[in-house]
C-alpha cells in the first residue's frame, strides 16, 4: 500500500542519521511514496543544513543524488485551490504552521479526505499527532 511521507521521514532516506534504518524499513513496506509538491524543497533545505553541520561535500552530493532517485518514483500531490483551502482550515483546526498544514492538506487530498487506515509516515511529533487526530495510521518508527 502506498503511504504519504512527510519531509521529516524522507530526509533519513537521503542522508545517514539515527532514523535512516527506520525510514528504509518503512520504504520497503510502502514501496510507493506519496509526497506534497513542496517536499523536495523541504528536503533540500534540510540536507543543506546537515551538510553544513555534519558532512563533507561527497556525502552532500550522494544525499542529493538519492533525493533525485526518489523523486523519479514518488507521486506528488500538486498545489491546487482545494489543497490550499484544506491547509487554511487546518491551521485553525489543529493549530498548525503553514508548512505542516500543507503537508497534511496534501495527505488529505491524496486520500480524498478519507484518512482512516491510510499510512502517514512522519518523524515530526507535532505533525504526527495532527495526522493521528484526523484518522491517519501514523508511522513514526518508534
Amino acid at each position: 500500500m502506498p503511504a504519504f511521507w512527510d519531509a521529516s521521514a524522507v530526509v533519513p532516506l537521503c542522508f545517514p542519521q539515527a532514523l535512516s534504518g527506520v525510514s528504509h524499513r518503512l520504504q520497503r513496506e510502502h514501496r510507493r511514496l506519496v509526497v506534497w509538491w513542496g517536499t523536495s524543497v523541504e528536503v533540500r533545505a534540510a540536507l543543506s543544513r546537515l551538510a553544513t553541520a555534519e558532512s563533507d561535500l561527497r556525502e552532500s552530493e550522494v544525499a542529493l543524488a538519492r533525493l533525485d532517485l526518489l523523486r523519479e518514483s514518488w507521486r506528488e500531490v500538486l498545489p491546487t485551490e482545494r489543497v490550499r483551502t484544506l491547509a487554511e482550515n487546518l491551521t485553525a483546526q489543529l493549530q498548525l504552521g503553514a508548512g505542516d498544514a500543507f503537508q497534511l492538506a496534501a495527505a488529505l487530498e491524496w486520500c480524498d479526505q478519507r484518512p482512516r487506515h491510510r499510512p502517514f509516515v512522519c518523524f515530526d511529533r507535532r505533525l504526527a499527532e495532527a495526522a493521528f487526530q484526523l484518522g491517519f495510521a501514523v508511522e513514526t518508527g518508534s
